[in-house]
Parts: C-alpha cells; sequence; structure tokens
C-alpha cells in the first residue's frame, strides 16, 4: 500500500510540475520578449500575460490535455473525482464557504491593486482589450478552465495523493508553492489567495469551495476591466 501511495504522489507531482513549469515558462518568455530600458521588475511582469488571447489558449490546451490523467489517477484509486469537487447534502454549505472565501481574496486582490499601481511605471504593459472574443476567450481559461482544473491539480491531488505521503497539511503548502511559481508575475497574490482557498477546502471538505473563490476572484477580474474600460 506504501508503495501505492508514493506511485500516486508522484504521478501526481510530476503532472502539476508539467503544468507549472510549461505555463510559468511562457510567462517568463513572454515576459523579457516585452522588456526594454527603464523598466522595474513590476513593468517587466505585466507583460506576462500581455498577449491575452495567446496566454488563454496556453492555458486552456495544457490544463485540459493534462485533465484526463488526472481523472485516470482518480479512477485508478477508486475515488470519485464528482464526490470530490462536490456532493448534494453539503453543496449550499460548500458553496458558502466558497463565497466567503472569494470575499476575502477579493479583499487582498484591492490590496495588491495598490501595489501594483504604485510599482508601475508608464511601460507598464495595460491591458485594455475588451473585444467579445478575448473576454470570451478570458472567462474559459480563467474562470472555468483555471477556476475547475487548478484547484483539481494544486488542492486536490495534494490532499487525496501527496497528502498519504507528506501529510496533508505538507502536501498543500507545497503546492501551493508550485501555484505561485505558475503565477509569478503578481508578486504574491496567489500565495496569500492559495491560503485562502486551502481553507475553504480543508473546511467543506469538497473542491467546489475553493473552485467558487478561484473562478470568481478571475471572473471579477474580468469585470473590473470591462467595467473600467467603459468608465474611460
Amino acid at each position: 500500500m506504501k508503495e501505492t501511495h508514493i506511485k500516486n504522489a508522484k504521478t501526481a507531482v510530476t503532472i502539476t510540475t508539467i503544468l507549472t513549469l510549461f505555463v510559468a515558462g511562457f510567462e517568463v518568455i513572454t515576459a523579457f520578449m516585452g522588456c526594454k530600458s527603464g523598466m522595474n521588475i513590476f513593468d517587466i511582469a505585466s507583460y506576462a500575460t500581455a498577449n491575452p488571447n495567446v496566454y488563454c489558449l496556453i492555458l486552456i490546451l495544457v490544463n485540459i490535455i493534462l485533465l484526463p490523467s488526472a481523472i485516470l489517477l482518480y479512477r485508478q484509486n477508486g475515488i470519485s473525482l464528482r464526490k470530490e469537487i462536490a456532493e448534494k447534502k453539503t453543496l449550499g454549505r460548500d458553496i458558502l464557504l466558497g463565497l466567503a472565501a472569494l470575499a476575502a481574496s477579493l479583499a487582498v486582490s484591492l490590496g495588491y491593486a495598490f501595489v501594483f499601481a504604485a510599482g508601475r511605471t508608464e511601460l507598464a504593459f495595460v491591458d485594455t482589450d475588451t473585444s467579445v472574443g478575448t473576454t470570451v476567450m478570458k472567462v474559459i481559461a480563467l474562470v472555468f478552465v483555471s477556476g475547475i482544473c487548478k484547484e483539481i491539480y494544486f488542492r486536490g491531488f495534494a490532499k487525496r495523493f501527496v497528502g498519504t505521503v507528506l501529510g496533508e497539511t505538507n502536501s498543500l503548502l507545497l503546492f501551493n508553492l508550485m501555484f505561485v511559481m505558475l503565477d509569478w508575475y503578481n508578486f504574491g497574490f496567489s500565495l496569500i489567495a492559495g491560503f485562502i482557498w486551502i481553507w475553504a477546502y480543508k473546511k467543506s471538505g469538497h473542491m467546489i469551495s475553493s473552485m467558487i473563490a478561484h473562478g470568481g476572484t478571475n471572473l471579477a477580474g474580468i469585470i473590473y476591466l470591462l467595467v473600467m474600460s467603459g468608465v474611460n
């Protein structure tokens, strides 16, 4: 049984590492392609997602390509992924926990908005693309694909498969660090948000709570861009 746990943990770590390195690598390359003289680190990081359509396409493809392996890992161990995500008898409570985590995440994001505003110069990339096509791509990639798939990889895998080897708390913290590496350009927001989403997941016992908080936070960012563009 111990060998099975170790094998499962290695598979979970491998899948999540592939996702992290591929997406983070793309972000780094994109950021430095936009690098210009006089930029500070905040400016350079802002270019990590400077081509939103390509970035969203990368997120969608990598997450979806890895998803069958994730589903297979659950099935091979007799675990219902559907029940890991949500169960009818606790759905109402789990949704409320997700909304509470979402509110906390949005409060943190407001603080980070001030940090980015103060740190970036006129050389930083500013996303002004509010076209229907790009907005739809963002909703698919950031709200649904990221909000669902990333929670399976970074929270579900950590608890279910790596937790049997390293312990639940240790594995959740380890995977949260990988989550931070994937979203390195937001300078630690994912670390704090990840802690909030871990709390929601552990409190509810189902990923629906952290999925609501994760997807909802990304959706709020998309709506904010649309509203501010309309104001301007």
